[in-house]
């Protein structure tokens, strides 16, 4: 292992080509999604001064989400992925702009702001699950992890760097300002597929019936394969039963008088540990057993959460809720790895469709359950209860699910030597590629 790579897997990007336009285009949408975020939050504030109002927005991203990223699926496997998210990207450069434009002629309406919330969310989703099979078709089976905590590196950097220059950009030129970097980044984004091979689903050739079962089949793949559902089952028992945001507020209130400075804080912490798990994804991304490592790091999440519920010092809530930060990173990234992996690419659309639904809805569910449960007890004894019934139920997942824990990455395959001249097929065998990396 090469020193450089001892702690961040910078392979992938080493590797330059379309994975690194990629990955430069989605670490520029990112920042400008999180600058709109806080605009748009700010902006419906400024015009319904009511937190029902600012809810409204979660209502109309989680439903758009969930509609249009299911149809996202099914649109990925049936034709050119690469196509997809170009139109999808142009669409969320549209709206971008649309969203900058309404700022600047002083809209008073929220409700063309939320449809304009609503229909970008939609591009998103529309295009999410496409996109997440890039990496496994662009890079070795042995670098996909790597790829993917990357990806997540830009992610929480974008998370913690984006509020604070939305906040920054909004006082100094207005909320225009900060729909204009959203629409400059999402340009730079769309630049970055415009470099991408062609990527059409593999092993969708057959017509008739026999294609209509398949189509109909790639719904029930995860059911069908234990490392899938395994995979799924152990990130929605983590962020139903423990997603501890909606409690923020609550324990900040009860702990440390509701000083808003230490609500920010704990937002920090979490991506302060994502980022720091991400700078160190080299020592896990290499380990075979991807499995096991997603399990011990959910099961890691609900144990820190549960200390954060009942950690009294600030120092200590703090650093819990970094440890958690850093679980749910090697957990989200080595499950993003092994779906993809196990996936054949003819389902990998609908497949990573019901990744994206499980990724959004469950930290939502969550959210609420928590947020229900501190309503009628506290918000230390939701967030200790959520904690260890998370951790127990990942050990429940791993006890009954042998294939998931005992899970190991594909090694790559290695490259074809050339035949020797005169035996027969030799010809055929030239230019050949690796079954699911683009020539």
């Amino acid at each position: 292992m090469k020193g450089r790579d001892r702690f961040v897997d910078t392979r992938p990007l080493r590797g330059g080509g379309p994975f690194r336009d990629l990955w430069i285009g989605s670490t520029f949408s990112q920042f400008g999604g999180q600058t709109a975020m806080v605009a748009v939050l700010a902006q419906v504030w400024e015009l319904t001064g009511s937190p029902v109002g600012t809810g409204t927005i979660g209502l109309v991203t989680g439903v758009a989400t969930l509609l249009f990223g299911l149809l996202g699926g099914s649109l990925a496997d049936a034709v050119d992925r690469r196509t997809v998210v170009r139109a999808t990207s142009c669409g969320q450069l549209l709206i971008a702009a649309a969203l900058c434009a309404q700022a600047l002629s002083d809209n008073r309406n929220a409700g063309l702001l939320l449809a304009l919330v609503a229909a970008g969310s939609a591009c998103g989703a529309l295009g999410a699950p496409a996109r997440r099979t890039f990496p496994v078709r662009l890079l070795p089976a042995d670098q996909v992890a790597a790829g993917l905590a990357l990806s997540n590196i830009s992610f929480q950097t974008a998370m913690l760097a984006g509020p604070a220059a939305a906040g920054l950009i909004i006082a100094q030129w207005g909320l225009p300002a900060a729909y204009a970097v959203q629409a400059a980044t999402a340009a730079v984004s769309l630049l970055a597929t415009l470099r991408l091979p062609p990527m059409p689903p593999e092993g969708t050739g057959k017509a008739g019936n026999g294609r209509r079962r398949a189509e109909r089949g790639g719904w029930r793949i995860v059911t069908r394969r234990p490392t899938l559902w395994g995979a799924l089952a152990t990130d929605l028992s983590a962020t139903l039963l423990a997603m501890p945001v909606a409690l923020f507020p609550l324990v900040n209130e009860a702990r440390f008088h509701g000083d808003p400075r230490t609500l920010g804080l704990f937002l920090s912490a979490v991506a302060v540990g994502g980022i720091t798990a991400g700078l160190l994804s080299g020592t896990v991304t290499r380990r075979p057993g991807a499995g096991r490592v997603q399990l011990t790091a959910a099961g890691l999440w609900g144990l820190a959460l549960a200390g954060f519920g009942l950690a009294e010092p600030l120092w200590l809530a703090l650093g819990c809720l970094a440890v958690a930060g850093a679980a749910d990173t090697v957990s989200v990234v080595t499950r993003n790895a092994l779906v993809q992996l196990e996936t054949p690419d003819a389902y990998r659309g609908r497949v990573s469709s019901v990744e994206y639904v499980i990724g959004v809805g469950g930290p939502e569910l969550g959210n609420f359950r928590g947020g229900l449960l501190a309503s009628v007890t506290s918000a230390p004894f939701s967030l200790v209860a959520g904690g260890l019934s998370a951790a127990v139920a990942v050990a429940v997942v791993a006890a009954v699910n042998a294939p998931l824990r005992t899970y190991r990455t594909p090694s790559p395959a290695p490259p074809e030597q050339p035949a020797p001249v005169g035996t027969p097929g030799a010809d055929a065998t030239e230019g050949a590629t690796s079954p699911g990396v683009p020539s």
